[in-house]
């Protein structure tokens, strides 16, 4: 493990010094200086291409298709390297621009109009392209699916003779006999826990993944936590019993008074409480690969050798914290889901549920 993180450290400072002449990393002031807020972003946000190496001119890059439905027209197709480097594209219907990380409509000369809070006024076509992103769900989910028929096929006489997948089989065990049964019931565990299994093992494996280099941050995306949230609201909700909502909206044994206060304050909660699972997730997978870029960038920035050895010490410890972060934040949102999906279906009118 630990040959691992140095090889992802020495890899993520190789990385970064071959993207750091691209005009998409690093925007440079007249003392040459780099700014570490935009090369940051730039390396955790979504985008239309895929940087492997190098630059827009010598290296890698994977290029995406950009799929927009123009409001007043139709579809356009077209690839996003025609939006590289601030590019403007010419479709069918229109032009197109890039403006911080988004597509607009623009004129023939690329004019984006700003109001006053510098929110950009252009018109913006419906979006379905693909990024990287995307393609890095399609592998996760490819990858998971060999993962699991293999493990599947792997038993010989009930007894699996596949190593890695004993530790699948271990994590399966782990969150059925100590996440799923204690927190929604031995009797009523089993329709909930492929839901369980699912977000425990592709959070999982996205947070692992994420730590490659040059691969994307996906559980890193506020977009994808909202999704797995919003799936967790939907069966919470769904499967509530009348006993849970009765107990949420008219509390049982409080005056009437605070009866009323109750209620709102749990119709809130209700909202909030899946909202706290999507920015915890985003938030704190975020905040490490934030960490680890900045200590590579003052290596940049300061060029000698003491902050060098600084930074890829403490680079290398927060990266081995990215690691056990990656199994803990999994568990903590599959372990959340599973309590709110107990409370819900809870039979709070008998004392066996």
């Amino acid at each position: 493990m630990i040959s691992k993180n140095l090889l992802f450290l020495f890899l993520s400072l190789f990385l970064y010094k071959n993207t750091s002449n691209t005009l998409d990393d690093i925007n440079k002031d007249k003392k040459n200086k780099i700014n570490i807020s935009h090369t940051i972003f730039e390396h955790i946000n979504d985008s239309y291409e895929w940087n492997i190496i190098g630059n827009h001119n010598n290296g890698i890059i994977l290029y995406f298709p950009i799929i927009l439905w123009n409001r007043n027209h139709g579809l356009e197709i077209f690839s996003s390297y025609k939006l590289s480097n601030g590019k403007i594209v010419k479709g069918k219907y229109g032009y197109y621009k890039i403006f911080h990380g988004k597509i607009y409509n623009t004129n023939s000369i690329g004019i984006i109009y700003l109001n006053s809070k510098g929110i950009p006024m252009n018109n913006k076509p419906w979006d379905f392209s693909i990024t990287k992103n995307v393609i890095a769900l399609f592998i996760s989910f490819f990858l998971l699916c060999y993962l699991f028929i293999r493990m599947k096929h792997s038993y010989k006489n009930d007894k699996i003779k596949w190593s890695f997948g004993i530790f699948l089989e271990f994590l399966i065990l782990f969150i059925r006999d100590k996440i799923a049964i204690p927190n929604i019931g031995e009797k009523k565990y089993k329709k909930y826990f492929p839901f369980l299994l699912t977000s425990f093992f592709f959070i999982l494996f996205n947070n692992l993944m994420g730590l490659i280099p040059v691969f994307p941050n996906i559980t890193g995306n506020i977009n994808i936590t909202f999704v797995l949230a919003i799936t967790t609201f939907i069966i919470t909700n769904i499967n509530a019993s009348k006993s849970y909502w009765k107990h949420t909206f008219w509390t049982p044994g409080v005056p009437i008074i605070i009866k009323f206060l109750l209620a709102i304050i749990e119709f809130i909660g209700i909202f909030i409480r899946p909202l706290t699972l999507c920015i915890r997730l985003f938030a704190n997978i975020t905040a490490g690969h934030i960490i680890i870029l900045s200590f590579i960038c003052l290596i940049f920035i300061f060029q000698n050798f003491f902050i060098a050895g600084f930074s890829i010490i403490f680079g290398f410890f927060i990266s081995m914290l990215e690691i056990m972060v990656s199994f803990l934040q999994a568990f903590i949102f599959t372990t959340l889901s599973s309590l709110l999906i107990g409370m819900s279906v809870k039979n709070y009118e008998s004392k066996t549920h």
